[in-house]
């Protein structure tokens, strides 16, 4: 499988599920924790701002997270399709 790269926290329910079916399901991926570091906060807020999959998600005043990036770019909320070949 092509890497996977994950934004979430630690401190969000829905990112720890999906970190333990990431490892349950034994899948690569990279986490970015963006309550850790600005520079992972501003990169995430960057594909946030930018990419339509979240205009949902803002319209109700959510953050976005999980969110995945497949190594060929395309940006979901939905971890199985994240893991969909």
């Amino acid at each position: 499988m092509e890497m996977l790269k994950m934004y979430g926290s630690p401190i969000c329910k829905n990112c720890v599920e999906a970190v333990e079916a990431l490892h349950q399901k034994g899948v690569s991926y990279e986490y970015h924790i963006i309550t850790g570091c600005t520079a992972e906060l501003k990169a995430f807020l960057q594909l946030r701002d930018h990419e339509p999959v979240f205009d949902a998600v803002k319209a109700e005043g959510k953050i976005g997270i999980p969110c995945f990036v497949k190594e060929d770019g395309t940006v979901t909320l939905n971890l199985e399709e994240a893991l969909a070949g």
